[in-house]
């Protein structure tokens, strides 16, 4: 995850907060408890690239020695199987 857990933590209190003011939803419960599921979303979403980077390393490690002989950069190679599971997920980066 690129963006460190305390910015996350301000943007949902930032999203709860304008959300409330400007009475976008109904929320009954304390704030916080919005807050903490807001923030569980995003760290959620921010998440699915890692899982992706890691599965991506996964399926390269086992194909390095062929990439290797064929002289291929591993960078380049990451990238373009990293767009592919992507575009076939439907996943937006």
């Amino acid at each position: 995850m690129r963006i460190k857990k305390e910015l996350v933590e301000k943007i949902a209190s930032e999203i709860v907060r304008n959300l409330l003011e400007k009475e976008l939803i109904l929320w009954d419960d304390r704030p916080e408890k919005l807050k903490a599921i807001v923030n569980d979303i995003i760290i959620e979403d921010l998440m699915v690239e890692d899982r992706l980077n890691e599965e991506v390393k996964l399926l390269l490690e086992s194909k390095t020695k062929d990439y290797e002989r064929s002289m291929m950069d591993f960078g380049r190679v990451f990238q373009m199987v990293k767009a592919k599971l992507a575009r076939e997920r439907g996943l937006i980066l």
